[in-house]
């Protein structure tokens, strides 16, 4: 069985579903080709033993205007994450402190590296274009440095060290600092704006989507109607410059003028593409990778940290949840708290079984907020690593010296064939601002190229 429409979008995330709505507005007649059984990628809004869970993105930030755009247009709601009262922090000596503001309680002279090094990304953020990394001055040379190797440079502070490497590494990328270089470091400091967004919990995750953030996409998918189809794996694209022929798990075949992917760029290798794409695009997919993350959603009988005068925001580099918050949903008396095990501690609790990495979770969390924190109601792990058509989170990033060598060719469209999602974002990379950002990019390039034509047969008719 085959069908025609004018272009073929695979990918039912938001980037997909952004592009999807723009053409259809424009007047292209598409459809959407989606994997999973779901609507909306690394966007998962759940009910899990009765609590409303984010398994996926969640997070909105006062400089996301391209989100906050489309959440006004779909008419969402939000709130502000709970925030009122100390933080909590545990030093490399192991001894837990409470404190107000976003300086962590350390001695004065990690505080003044931690702010000296807070400085000096800003700057190197400040002399970016995040869409356009590898033309920074002296992008060449950080991106072939490892950002543990940077900081081992720019301070003697062990600790200092460690929190900034946790703002980027585990927080962000969820790789080791020596996994990823300099370079990304940088452009995940510039995407946000600047490192001290990324430093700033108040700022980085304001506010959330009452009833999900999930509703962006399935209000996208709803409106497209029959556009979208779900359990479709597309197994394989054959191309020419007249178009494309998109074959699904099925047999069913879609011919296309245009394709876009909108998919991570791990997912690419998994079509069979006729002919195949050129080696130096299968060798940039290659150069990049999801890092591993496994987010924790524990619910309480009450938000409990609250009575002790805590606001439930908890660091450490030195315990295995990095960082947790006050997740509690606007609507619900109980409290939710939201935790991060990420890279190498993730890698050693997936050795363990479930009671074991249970335990070795809510010991974490009893460092932070005391014993109550061992007897929740509901504990429930996202584990994206485990996703068929994810495979990691939050979003994929490059090896050292990938960046500068294949950064330019992510965004290159291949014949009839456009590429893009939040991983290949500048402005919300990784984020799901960027994800429309980019599904609003590829549907204009489309748009543009028709009007390009159009315009120009006009101006021959005559002759």
């Amino acid at each position: 069985m085959s069908s025609n429409v004018d272009v073929v979008i695979v990918g039912a995330g938001v980037t997909g579903l952004t592009a999807a709505t723009r053409l259809t507005e424009a007047g292209y007649d598409v459809v959407v080709l989606e994997a999973r059984d779901r609507i909306g990628g690394r966007l998962w809004t759940d009910t899990v033993d009765g609590v409303r869970l984010e398994l996926g993105g969640q997070w909105i930030s006062p400089d996301q205007s391209a989100l906050i755009e489309t959440l006004d247009e779909l008419g969402l709601q939000t709130f502000s994450r709970y925030r009122e009262g100390a933080s909590v922090y545990v030093g490399r000596d192991g001894v837990r402190r409470t404190f107000d503001g976003s300086a962590f309680p350390v001695s004065e002279y990690t505080e003044a590296e931690v702010d000296r090094l807070t400085v000096v990304l800003d700057e190197l953020a400040a002399q970016m274009d995040p869409l356009n990394p590898w033309d920074m001055p002296g992008a060449a040379e950080l991106d072939r440095m490892s950002f543990a190797a940077w900081l081992r440079e720019q301070t003697d502070d062990q600790e200092a060290r460690d929190n900034i490497a946790l703002y980027i590494g585990a927080a962000m990328l969820t790789k080791p600092a020596h996994a990823f270089s300099a370079l990304s470091a940088v452009l995940m400091a510039a995407s946000a704006g600047s490192f001290s967004h990324l430093v700033d919990a108040d700022f980085i995750l304001d506010r959330r989507v009452k009833g999900g953030l999930q509703q962006v996409p399935l209000l996208r998918a709803e409106k497209l109607g029959s556009k979208v189809i779900t359990c479709a794996p597309v197994t394989a694209i054959s191309y020419d410059s007249a178009g494309a022929t998109v074959r699904t798990v099925s047999g069913h075949e879609w011919h296309a003028k245009r394709v876009i992917l909108a998919v991570p760029p791990t997912l690419v290798s998994r079509i069979a593409f006729s002919p195949n794409l050129p080696p130096v695009q299968m060798q940039a997919r290659q150069h990049q990778s999801f890092g591993i993350v496994i987010k924790l959603h524990i619910t309480y009988p009450t938000p409990f940290w609250r009575e002790a005068g805590l606001s439930g925001t908890a660091f450490s580099p030195y315990q295995v949840v990095h960082e947790a918050y006050d997740n509690t949903n606007h609507d619900d008396n109980r409290g939710t708290l939201v935790g991060f095990v990420s890279d190498e501690n993730a890698d050693r609790l997936l050795e363990l079984t479930p009671d074991e990495r249970r335990a070795c979770v809510l010991a974490s969390l009893t460092t932070y907020y005391g014993e109550q924190a061992r007897e929740p109601l509901a504990y429930y792990e996202s584990r994206w690593m485990a996703e068929e058509w994810t495979a990691g989170a939050y979003a994929t990033s490059f090896a050292i010296g990938g960046l500068t060598r294949y950064g330019a060719r992510l965004r290159e469209p291949i014949g009839p064939i456009s590429f893009g999602s939040s991983d290949v974002a500048g402005l919300g990379f990784q984020h799901v601002d960027g994800a429309i950002r980019v599904g609003r990019m590829l549907a204009d390039e489309l748009i543009a190229e028709r009007l390009g034509q159009t315009t120009e047969i006009t101006t021959q008719a005559p002759a």
